[in-house]
């Protein structure tokens, strides 16, 4: 909540310097209509340039000035899904003033454009019940209090007997503990296939995945090495006690499954390949890797594959077909293949987007604790 009215603050602040003596106008920003057609406005009046940057378009799309000093583009044909955006004013980028809607990100600065469309996607919101999303602080002796945002299906509180299986969710390189339900919408995709039968009810655990303090926001991927030996303790000797002391969870292996999205990722892959007799099922979407730290970094699958088949109930890699990892996960998994670890591989369409996460989110949950 406080980095996004930060967020709204800095860019209220951004706009004011291109802004001129007299009153903002009157508008909306943005404006989206059922075909598709999006119009995006920001008001500027001293800018000299300003663009819009978006997901869903390949280059940025200069926008035109009106005598308000409101600039404005107008884009057709944007297909249902959310996406990230964000307005470059002279060579400065910043969230749009008018949307409250913030993407939950300590690299950039965007807002969240949500196009609906007729039909409803993995993460519409439907008349269902329920879970809960709760924001959670737990204590780490070395990196202090940490952030998780820990989701609870539709029913937990009726049933104080019943136990859940546990879901380990982690975010992107940048990304924060928030992404997974603000941009990826878990809890409303988890929600709905809950509803229709086709997931059991879980518990979703989304941790804070930089090893801060100690580990700088700026020092690259989550699954950097130095990242991934700050945050292994904290993650096993703190959060997860967090979680089983406080959450009435399954504590066997076959009960909990680790996914996570690029950097997460990767740091998915360490984690769970690693600890063999704490998690059952490992999912990596468009994991972040490089190829000399196979070896390294899958000593606990790689050194005895026969046993890696024997613990693993799924073990799950998805990628997109313009992914600019999509190359290094094929080697991945070739090596994989080589070594007999029996896997099961995703290829979509699209890019490194949140797009796809929730795609991948929605496909692994179907197949999670059964």
């Amino acid at each position: 909540m406080k980095q996004n009215i930060l967020f709204l603050l800095l860019c209220s602040i951004a706009t004011q310097v291109w802004a001129q003596p007299n009153s903002q106008p009157s508008f909306v920003s943005p404006e989206v209509f059922s075909d598709g057609k999006v119009i995006f406005r920001l008001w500027a009046p001293k800018a000299n340039e300003v663009k819009l940057n978006a997901q869903f378009e390949k280059a940025p799309l200069a926008m035109q000035k009106d005598d308000r000093g409101v600039w404005t583009v107008t884009v057709t044909g944007v297909k249902p899904d959310m996406y990230p955006y964000a307005f470059n004013i002279d060579g400065i980028q910043i969230a749009d003033p008018k949307n409250s809607a913030i993407f939950p990100n300590e690299g950039f600065q965007n807002s969240i454009l949500e196009v609906t469309g007729n039909s409803p996607l993995v993460h519409t919101l439907k008349n269902v019940p329920h879970g809960t999303v709760s924001y959670r602080y737990y204590n780490s002796l070395a990196l202090g209090i940490r952030p998780v945002v820990i989701y609870t299906p539709p029913g937990y509180e009726d049933n104080p007997k019943k136990k859940y299986p546990v879901l380990y969710l982690l975010h992107g390189t940048t990304d924060t503990e928030e992404t997974w339900t603000k941009v990826g919408r878990a809890n409303i995709i988890l929600d709905n296939l809950i509803a229709e039968g086709k997931a059991e009810p879980m518990i979703i655990v989304m941790p804070y995945g930089r090893a801060y303090p100690k580990i700088s926001k700026s020092a690259g991927s989550l699954r950097n090495w130095d990242n991934l030996q700050e945050f292994k303790p904290d993650f096993f000797d703190n959060l997860m006690p967090f979680v089983e002391k406080n959450y009435r969870t399954k504590t066997d292996k076959d009960s909990r499954a680790i996914a996570g999205f690029s950097g997460g990722g990767g740091t998915t892959l360490y984690f769970g390949l690693n600890n063999l007799d704490k998690f059952s099922y490992v999912c990596g979407f468009a994991p972040g890797m490089l190829e000399n730290e196979f070896d390294r970094n899958n000593v606990g699958a790689f050194g005895n594959p026969e046993q890696t088949n024997k613990m693993l109930k799924m073990f799950w890699i998805g990628v997109g077909k313009e992914d600019g990892l999509y190359a290094v996960n094929q080697k991945y998994m070739e090596v994989l293949k080589q070594k007999n670890i029996r896997h099961e591989t995703f290829i979509s369409d699209g890019g490194h987007t949140w797009m796809n996460c929730k795609l991948y989110l929605s496909t692994i949950a179907q197949k999670l604790f059964k």
